[in-house]
């Protein structure tokens, strides 16, 4: 099973991650509730996750979704 990842502004689609990847994600993002399915992302989270043990892929697709902003609010589900 993979997850797709989008933007939750924009509904812009991000690509998709790994269940692995998806569950780093999980464990190291903070929910605001049990049925969150948004997370904030930004540089920090990025360097975090890539030092867990994110794969290069799922690495290279935040940085490239955050770019020059400060961060953004994706959105994932089951793809």
């Amino acid at each position: 099973m993979s997850i797709r990842l989008t933007e939750k502004d924009t509904g812009r689609t991000l690509g998709t991650i790994s269940q692995e990847d998806f569950q780093l994600l999980v464990g190291h993002m903070e929910e605001e509730s049990s049925t969150d399915q948004d997370y904030y992302v930004e540089h920090t989270a990025i360097d975090a996750l890539e030092a867990l043990g994110a794969s290069a892929g799922f690495v290279t697709l935040l940085r490239n979704a955050v770019g020059e902003s400060e961060g953004i609010d994706v959105v994932w589900a089951e793809a």
